[in-house]
């Protein structure tokens, strides 16, 4: 198995351009790539954007623009959008190939960055905790797809899936992001994130498909170790669209809140 969802190959006027991995593969499609693997490498660009050691980011939204190809290799770039001492805007751009071959957005980001200040006397968080991770049970699920991004987690479960109410789990990722480096806490904690709309599903997956289009993450701590939690349940409206709202932890407590807007639609027979 691949070590990594990601190699960086070089940097071109595109941006530093990448080679995926079978490993980024989306369980909808092997033709395409699954959303965490993106997201976390849009939030690395962030990160590395005019990097301040005084600030961290507080928010981050990801938008997909479509499919984004598991074939072929992708760019990503990254800029300044609104600079100033206590408050920034970054951006990060993926690029893919398109029909023509020639590379075009494929993901965006945008993330808030706040200057840091020592407010240890005023934690606060008031979501239930998570039932420790002793508590959580493994499933096979590699046995189900060919090769892809759920062969590279390990996925323990505290609820059953299609459960009533939240579905929970206990999520790391078993490779690194890009090959050879250590992942940041964001970046690790992005590589799982994406996952809460499937998590949190209420629909037969062999009648229907339920793809987020987007994720917002706010973190009001930053995660520590390799575990991240997650707790996230869908609605559904009556027109094909659904929201995802959820909980993300590590061992010591909660650390952020989660959303994602559904595309919901039958599954072609």
């Amino acid at each position: 198995m691949s070590d990594c969802y990601y190699e960086l190959l070089d940097s071109d006027p595109d941006g530093e351009r990448f080679a995926p991995t079978d490993l980024v593969r989306s369980t909808w499609s092997a033709s395409i790539q699954h959303g965490a693997p993106v997201s976390a490498l849009l939030t690395r660009a962030l990160e590395r954007c005019a990097q301040r050691e005084d600030t961290r980011l507080s928010r981050v939204v990801v938008d997909l623009l479509g499919a984004v190809p598991a074939e072929g290799d992708c760019w990503v770039r990254s800029r300044v959008e609104r600079s100033g001492k206590q408050i920034e805007l970054v951006s990060a751009e993926m690029l893919g190939p398109g029909p023509d071959g020639t590379p075009r957005p494929v993901a965006i980001a945008t993330g808030w960055r706040i200057q840091k200040l020592d407010t240890e006397a005023l934690l606060h968080a008031p979501a239930e905790p998570m039932p420790p991770l002793s508590a959580a049970k493994a499933r096979d699920m590699r046995k189900d797809w060919d090769r892809n991004y759920v062969h590279s987690l390990d996925w323990r479960w505290l609820t059953k899936p299609l459960n009533e109410g939240p579905g929970e789990s206990w999520i790391r990722p078993l490779v690194d992001l890009v090959k050879g480096e250590t992942m940041t806490p964001l970046q690790r904690l992005f590589t799982v994130a994406d996952d809460a709309n499937g998590l949190g599903n209420k629909l037969d997956i062999r009648k229907w498909t339920f793809m987020n289009t987007d994720l917002a993450v706010h973190i009001h701590r930053v995660p520590q170790g390799e575990w991240t939690g997650i707790r996230a349940e869908t609605s559904y409206g009556p027109d094909g669209i659904g929201a995802t709202l959820g909980t993300l932890f590590d061992e010591q407590g909660p650390v952020g809140a989660i959303a994602q807007s559904v595309l919901v639609r039958p599954r072609p027979r």
